[in-house]
């Protein structure tokens, strides 16, 4: 019973948490959150976290659950979301992992390629002395020149990123794609169906650039700066993401508001890309449009019809 699950994933902005509401509300589930930001407490806006009423209207589990400087990865993640999956289950619900983070949902169906492996401190310690003297810009570009492929995902002013995927250069002598493209990741830990949302990309980025004017409106730039009068860091890998960092340019480097919110729109739209190219490489993946409720039904009655009686689940209180 614990080994079947339903995955919604898709890029940001598409509605992926409306989505999922909507099918734990029909179907007696929970959601999983998979998304790497949505984790961190008092980082609400620029995450585009399920607020409050969403959450009394089906249960969520893996948002609001670590402090912004506490270190999380793929590995730690998927252990959290067993638990959370494993608490689901024994309440005789389904559970539903919703998000846009694809290493996150791949580790937590299929496992992760270097799991256990410690990072090289020395290494990190001396790649963190570059950081401080020469600035990000400088280790993206020695990046690139050992792994291009890492360097066009990792935006150049996330230092956390560079620096690990520096380490595992540096100490291991191959890259860190060369790790992920040879892990076949063949064994699935779980029965999954997995619906990936997709819409025509004209009206996503009209979604995401009037996302991106909506968290403006809602006051990003007071929760960057109550970040960081709680003591968090804009060096931070939670405040190099997006947003956070656009807006931690605007306070410290003088970025005019006008150009940090082209910048966010653009990096976004960007982001949105890098995801359905991840996404589109999954062929398991079953693809249906936000508003093609019915056709996600159908799919979800099949699966479960397969492995095991759907009633089970609906005639739970």
């Amino acid at each position: 019973m614990g080994n079947n699950i339903i995955v919604i994933c898709g890029p940001t902005g598409i509605g992926k948490t409306g989505f999922a509401i909507a099918l734990a509300k029909k179907f007696n589930g929970e959601i999983v959150g998979a998304d790497s930001m949505q984790i961190y407490k008092y980082m609400d806006i620029g995450t585009a976290k399920p607020n409050a009423e969403e959450r009394t209207m089906a249960a969520h589990h893996m948002v609001d659950i670590i402090d912004p400087d506490e270190e999380f990865d793929a590995s730690r993640f998927a252990g959290m979301a067993d638990k959370a999956i494993e608490r689901i289950v024994k309440k005789g619900k389904i559970p539903i992992v919703v998000g846009g983070t694809g290493l996150y949902i791949k580790a937590l169906i299929h496992g992760l390629f270097r799991q256990g492996r410690a990072a090289d401190k020395e290494i990190i310690k001396k790649l963190e002395i570059e950081l401080n003297s020469r600035g990000s810009f400088y280790l993206h570009k020695k990046l690139e020149d050992i792994d291009h492929d890492s360097a066009e995902r990792i935006h150049p002013n996330d230092s956390f990123r560079i620096i690990r995927a520096i380490e595992v250069f540096q100490s291991t002598g191959r890259t860190i794609t060369s790790f992920q493209k040879n892990h076949g990741f063949a064994s699935d830990r779980y029965e999954t169906l997995q619906l990936g949302l997709y819409m025509d990309r004209a009206k996503l980025y009209k979604r995401i650039e009037k996302r991106v004017d909506d968290m403006m409106d809602q006051g990003l730039i007071d929760e960057v700066r109550n970040l960081i009068a709680m003591g968090y860091s804009c060096k931070l890998k939670s405040m190099q993401s997006l947003g956070y960092r656009h807006i931690c340019d605007f306070l410290n480097r003088g970025i005019s508001l006008e150009e940090t919110v082209r910048l966010l729109k653009r990096d976004t739209r960007r982001y949105a890309k890098r995801q359905f190219t991840w996404f589109r490489k999954d062929e398991k993946i079953l693809w249906v449009k936000p508003d093609e409720r019915d056709k996600a039904d159908k799919y979800i009655r099949e699966f479960f019809m397969v492995k095991r009686n759907l009633q089970t689940f609906l005639d739970k209180p």
